[in-house]
């Protein structure tokens, strides 16, 4: 089972690309390292103030790829410098 979770973020006091990117490589290691996911920037590349990120797990259950998803929301909603504008969650057989 594959889960994808879609996660739109806002950073309002990003000032450049240079300063988006620096959050959001934070971000993307921090996530890679606690959760062992694959993550990607998918949207709003050249924005700014705004980051979409694709965060990948695969699990032989969906109860724990949906808990380990959900944590991963929960901590971003918690623990960063940014704003959670929107998520989306799939899980595919």
């Amino acid at each position: 089972m594959i889960g994808l979770l879609t996660i739109e973020l806002h950073f309002p006091e990003a000032q450049s690309l240079k300063a988006k990117r620096m959050v959001v490589k934070s971000i993307k290691e921090r996530l890679v390292s606690r959760h062992h996911v694959a993550v990607a920037e998918t949207g709003y590349l050249e924005l700014w103030q705004r980051a979409e990120l694709s965060v990948v797990s695969v699990s032989g259950t969906r109860r724990v790829l949906q808990s380990q998803l959900e944590k991963i929301q929960s901590e971003l909603e918690n623990n960063y410098s940014s704003e959670l504008v929107g998520t989306e969650m799939e899980l595919i057989e």
